[in-house]
């Protein structure tokens, strides 16, 4: 049976009163390892973990940093704060002093709710940071929220405070973007952006409903695992919970909890086909996979091995859900790159340079529009009005729409490398090479050059099981049969593994911290080393 798909909660805390009464008894989060809780039990803890929030000084309009792994105690206080009428600040936790000190000045929190091992970074921090005057322990809150959702505890309890009290208009949360090419910035995420999100993965495709096993393998601190979080408590579904994404197990872990449904982007497909295969790579219950950014060349490939249909979906963190291909017309497009037609809540537009819009079939910026999506950065007026212009929000991603509605994507406007005049889109020669059996992750970036303005340079990490060892000079030539000779990289960088943030992006801004030889197809040289 499908959640009714009419009039969803419209704040996190009415999300979680909803499901308790609904699907009291049911699963709603597997924790792998750690804690397996139903509806009922994250109601109860939420109510007493905001009571005891409150207890320790939390007041509504509160910002309240929140630095843990993997754990029930990470969602169960986001949605105790949104309950309290407090905003979430997630802090990544790969973070060191300089990155943590930013986020904790910039999104102004007044405590921080952290895990024990994450006590040595908050004493490295100065100790004027607002958030380290009130360190509350995850530990002592749990227990504390476990005393306080008993029977018989008082207010705290399910019939506690009134759920709908918080403002859908009120922030949820203070979504920090990854930085892939600066600093983070803080989304303001109201109580709307979520309950929007997640009434739309239930009342649209994948309809999401109470027969799924949802499963997530990030960090909670990114923004995936959160919108699982509200996906489920609006649909009935019970969400998995790994404590990361491990490629040689993901599969078994998958069949192991009879998984129906999961989301993955960046690296992650290729990450996962470089696995050996395994007889029992077609024995799990998984009826949809959405996924961002599938790589075009491999889409048949995943399809294939897992016989089951890989659905591609855009949005970002500034503006949630906003295209995806569904079952309608994921035959046809497989290995298009297409990234579907916009969700009902969403209206797109491709524009020029001077802001009209383009004819179908011309490249421009994207730009979207429609509920749920973010107030603004914090405190980063300037940064704000850039991005959101007349109601519609510059994405600063390159695309083109059909005759029938659908958007592909084209690049970055800021990920364009301008080469003797020409424009390369980077985005389309690290396709190409995906396509190449010895080729597993790949980033294409401009480097100065004096004659022609940039070149353009490809940093590659090989080792897809069934590519043999290939050098630059033969991906050189794989480019040149698939690509205008202005696109084929003259520099080319193997390494390891790339950096990538914790949705598997690349950082091409840390790629020159890469060390290594470089070989140029020009000269046919290597420099930096290399024999």
């Amino acid at each position: 049976m499908r959640a009714d798909p009419g009039g969803p909660p419209v704040t996190l805390a009415a999300a979680v009163a909803a499901a308790a009464s609904r699907w009291p008894d049911r699963v709603a989060w597997t924790f792998d390892p750690g804690d397996r809780l139903t509806f009922a039990d994250v109601h109860r803890l939420t109510a007493g973990l905001a009571a005891e929030l409150r207890d320790r000084g939390v007041r509504p309009g509160d910002r309240v940093a929140v630095l843990m792994a993997n754990e029930a105690a990470f969602p169960l206080t986001w949605l105790a704060l949104s309950l309290a009428g407090a905003a979430m600040v997630p802090v990544n936790t790969r973070y060191q002093t300089a990155d943590a000190e930013h986020v904790l000045r910039l999104g102004e929190a007044s405590a921080i709710v952290a895990g024990a091992q994450f006590e040595p970074l908050l004493r490295r921090l100065p100790a004027d940071v607002s958030a380290l005057r009130r360190v509350l322990p995850a530990a002592g809150l749990m227990r504390a929220a476990e005393r306080n959702g008993q029977p018989g505890a008082g207010p705290a309890g399910p019939a506690g405070p009134d759920p709908a009290s918080p403002d859908p208009a009120g922030t949820a949360s203070i979504q920090f973007t990854s930085g892939t090419t600066g600093r983070p910035k803080g989304c303001v995420l109201p109580h709307r952006y979520w309950t929007q999100l997640a009434g739309s993965l239930v009342a649209e495709f994948p309809y999401l409903g109470d027969q799924d096993v949802m499963l997530t393998a990030q960090p909670f601190h990114y923004i995936d695992p959160q919108w699982n979080v509200a996906a489920g408590l609006l649909a009935g579904a019970e969400l998995v919970v790994l404590d990361g994404f491990h490629p040689s197990s993901f599969w078994a872990k998958v069949r192991q909890h009879r998984v129906t449904y999961f989301y993955c982007l960046g690296a992650m497909p290729a990450l996962l086909l470089r696995m050996p295969p395994d007889p029992a790579d077609r024995d799990h219950r998984v009826r949809a996979v959405q996924c961002s950014a599938i790589p075009p060349a491999l889409h048949a490939e995943l399809e294939q091995r897992w016989d089951v249909p890989w659905y591609e979906a855009f949005g970002m963190t500034e503006t949630g859900a906003d295209l995806r291909v569904t079952d309608l017309d994921h035959d046809e497009l497989v290995g298009t790159g297409c990234l579907g037609r916009p969700a009902g809540h969403r209206q797109v537009r491709i524009v020029g340079a001077d802001g009209s819009p383009v004819p179908a079939g011309e490249t421009g910026e994207m730009l979207l529009a429609g509920p749920g999506m973010m107030d603004g950065y914090y405190r980063e007026a300037e940064a704000t009005s850039k991005v959101l212009r007349d109601g519609w929000f510059h994405t600063g991603d390159l695309a083109r729409m059909d005759s029938a509605g659908r958007v592909y994507h084209a690049g970055r406007l800021k990920d364009m490398i301008r080469r003797s005049g020409e424009n390369v889109a980077a985005r389309e020669v690290e396709e190409v090479l995906l396509g190449h059996p010895a080729v597993r992750l790949v980033a294409v970036t401009g480097v100065p050059d004096d004659i022609r303005g940039e070149e353009v340079k490809a940093y590659y990490v090989g080792g897809r099981p069934e590519g043999a060892a290939t050098g630059p000079a033969e991906l050189a030539d794989y480019c040149r049969e698939r690509l205008a000779a202005f696109k084929v990289p003259r520099f080319w960088q193997p390494a390891s593994d790339l950096p990538r943030t914790d949705s598997e992006r690349v950082v091409k801004a840390r790629l020159a911290e890469l060390d290594g030889p470089v070989f140029d197809v020009i000269t046919g040289t290597w420099t930096g080393g290399r024999e």
